[in-house]
């Protein structure tokens, strides 16, 4: 990083996590390889010289703030959920003032970031940097689609729009390039746009994602990073949390 820019990361950690089925807890700190989900993002984070972390809390709240009371994060409440956009504001008010540039990942997604993954993470934020974009996001290829971001280019590769499953055409379901939720955005650009983003007409949330049509309208720089078939999976249900304790175990063979 140089002088004039300085990274700081958000991680959203306040829904519900309803398919997990479980109570009094939030799913990002269930354990997974012998520690919470969330402190291995947080630790992912440290590794990569981001020194000012907020952690977005809502539903019980108490358990992650407890899971990571010794670990130096800033916490910001989402009181209600209206969606990762809306999250992602409550986390950037919290966000020390002088932070240019912010990595924003998803609390439970981004638990298979590993040492593995800086040279990416580097890209990613050197493309930030260098491009002066809006922002730069990652995209992955997977087989398996199912609940997840569909990446929508136009015929000559160039970005139109990350659809969500849920408002995906027949056709862009077809799509094998996903959204895994990591994203590096200029803050200037967050505190400007994230206020114009309007409910989806489908669930009423406020898409974070929504920021790439509000970008690309107004003629503004967003940059993406391929990773590849990069190892990651959601980690949603019960079944999901075995097949990444079997994934984990695979990643540090």
């Amino acid at each position: 990083m140089n002088n004039e820019r300085k990274l700081g990361g958000i991680i959203l950690a306040a829904g519900q996590g309803k398919r997990m089925q479980i109570d009094g807890v939030n799913k990002v700190t269930l354990h997974l390889d012998n520690k919470p989900i969330i402190a291995h993002i947080v630790h992912f984070m440290k590794g990569m010289s981001i020194s000012s972390i907020v952690v977005v809390v809502g539903h019980a709240k108490e358990s992650v703030i407890k899971t990571l009371e010794s670990e130096n994060v800033l916490f910001a409440e989402q009181t209600e959920r209206l969606g990762t956009g809306h999250a992602l504001q409550v986390g950037l008010s919290v966000l020390p003032k002088d932070v240019t540039d912010v990595f924003v990942v998803y609390g439970d997604d981004a638990v298979f970031y590993n040492t593995k993954h800086i040279p990416i993470m580097e890209k990613l934020f050197k493309e930030q940097l260098t491009s002066n974009a809006a922002f730069t996001f990652l995209t992955i290829e997977q087989d398996n689609t199912a609940g997840l971001g569909r990446i929508v280019r136009d015929k000559n590769g160039n970005l139109l729009a990350i659809v969500e499953q849920k408002d995906a055409t027949e056709e862009q379901l077809q799509i094998k390039e996903i959204n895994p939720g990591c994203f590096v955005f200029s803050t200037d650009f967050l505190r400007n746009y994230l206020p114009k983003i309007t409910p989806s007409p489908v669930t009423g949330e406020i898409y974070l994602t929504s920021l790439i049509d509000l970008a690309i309208q107004d003629g503004l720089k967003v940059q993406t990073v391929n990773g590849g078939k990069l190892a990651w999976r959601g980690v949603n249900t019960k079944e999901e949390l075995e097949e990444a304790e079997k994934l984990f175990a695979e990643l540090k063979k």
